[in-house]
């Protein structure tokens, strides 16, 4: 079976474990759904980079779908100023 001929559920499971093991990304919290030859990602990661790289790594998983990167970067910063609990 091609990637072509992959249902939309195994070809986002095929870019998910991509993303999983390669070792630039390592990343399990991003979410892949599959549209056609469309592919959007959301979720959260901990820098630009990061998020650059996960377009890299399914670019070369699947060359012939589109990304849709909707990754936020998380921040990771202290706060600025104190949380008064009450």
């Amino acid at each position: 079976m091609t990637a072509e001929q992959e249902t939309p559920q195994y070809r986002a499971a095929h870019l998910r474990r991509a993303l999983a093991e390669d070792p630039r990304t390592a990343e399990m919290g991003v979410r892949v759904n599959v549209r056609g030859d469309d592919v959007h990602l959301s979720g959260e990661v901990t820098c630009d980079e990061r998020r650059a790289e996960l377009e890299n790594v399914l670019h070369e998983a699947a060359p012939g779908l589109r990304v849709h990167n909707d990754v936020r970067v998380a921040d990771t910063r202290e706060p600025a100023r104190r949380e008064d609990l009450r």
